[in-house]
């Protein structure tokens, strides 16, 4: 850990894995440092000296100052007295958020302690707006989640594909491809890569993202958004209660419930957002034995492939295997053809990459602790 690192970071301690998958590290410098370190040729100090440096000069061009407009107040004159008269309007309606497929009220954030009491005080009296609020990145990672798979990239011809596309040019078995697709559902929305498109099931479906003979179940797996409904009481239940309820197969709910921890949190189905792992357990959407599980997995719960290396992952390792599209910036997994290099961290580097923390990084890391891998993946 480090307590170097600038930006976003700044005064927090923070591991050399966080700092490396942060955004002030692009995905080209990334695999340089990483092969580097894998090579020998650099110590993991020099690592960290060399990320920290990179945060530095990126924070250093891009920080300015921003002018902040004030309307004035409104004037209006009364034409028989010739009195001004001005009158200041404070607003404390307080618009509704954006969540995955339905708005979602600030009160609904403070409840699920995503904002604090202080902030929603400070949205009420018209301190802070929605906007700034939902950009946060406390509050975007439960309001919008993070990137899941979102399709796949040639290394040889650097062609983007879709999972279903993929799956057509015989690049990924169909087992592969309806699991994957499956966690799309079940974390959000199905994706076309290619167009930068989040779709439901039905849109993608209609649109030919993916095929018909699998409209089921990936309907199916998109329950896990929009909720199943309870058969005893016909209330809308999240994927665990319905796990639990054994109303879908266990290694099944596994898996989509390991993608949406992976992409975010756990998914309220009845409010439309992803909530802390806290007010998960006070709402019943998960409990400490599925914890377990999922902090501790073994090879009956990794339930993704990685096709390079014949590996079964979790779904958080087959991300972090994934490269970021420059222009979209979502997850690609790459696929190499048979005696190609095949770039990935390994288990045992990222392990050290996560726990070589610094403080000395600037940037949005400024003043925090965040590890090498952070920083490694930053911007």
């Amino acid at each position: 850990m480090t307590t170097r690192a600038g930006g976003k970071y700044q005064g927090t301690s923070v591991s050399l894995w966080d700092l490396l998958y942060s955004k002030y590290i692009t995905e080209e410098k990334r695999r340089e440092l990483v092969q580097q370190y894998k090579s020998g040729s650099i110590t993991i100090e020099r690592f960290l000296e060399m990320i920290l440096t990179i945060i530095e000069k990126q924070t250093t061009t891009t920080s300015s100052s921003s002018l902040v407009m004030c309307q004035p107040p409104e004037t209006k004159v009364d034409s028989s007295t010739t009195t001004i008269i001005t009158t200041v309007t404070e607003t404390t309606e307080v618009q509704n958020f954006h969540g995955i497929r339905k708005d979602v009220t600030a009160n609904e954030l403070l409840e699920s302690k995503i904002i604090n009491e202080d902030l929603y005080k400070n949205l009420t009296a018209g301190k802070v707006t929605v906007t700034e609020i939902s950009e946060m990145d406390s509050v975007r990672k439960y309001l919008k989640g993070t990137n899941s798979i979102a399709g796949v990239y040639l290394q040889s011809t650097k062609e983007t594909l879709s999972i279903y596309e993929a799956k057509s040019k015989g690049l990924l078995t169909p087992g592969t491809s309806l699991v994957l697709l499956e966690a799309q559902a079940a974390t959000g929305f199905v994706i076309d890569p290619v167009k930068n498109k989040r779709l439901s099931v039905e849109e993608a479906v209609a649109q030919r993202v993916v095929g018909s003979e699998w409209k089921n179940k990936l309907l199916s797996a998109e329950r896990a958004v929009t909720g199943y409904k309870d058969p005893h009481t016909g209330n809308t239940i999240s994927l665990f209660q319905a796990l639990k309820k054994d109303l879908i197969v266990k290694d099944h709910g596994i898996r989509l419930l390991e993608a949406q921890i992976a992409t975010g949190g756990i998914i309220d189905p009845v409010h439309s957002h992803r909530v802390p792992v806290q007010v998960a357990y006070t709402r019943g959407y998960f409990d400490e034995e599925m914890n377990k599980i999922l902090s501790d997995p073994d090879d009956d719960t990794k339930g993704f492939f990685d096709p390079n290396t014949q590996e079964n992952l979790t779904y958080l390792q087959l991300v972090e295997r994934c490269v970021t599209d420059p222009i979209t910036g979502l997850s690609l997994l790459v696929i190499a053809k048979k005696g190609e290099f095949y770039f990935f961290v390994d288990e045992a580097t990222k392990l050290i990459l996560k726990s070589t923390m610094t403080t000395r990084a600037g940037g949005k890391y400024q003043g925090t602790s965040v590890s090498l891998w952070d920083l490694l993946y930053s911007k």
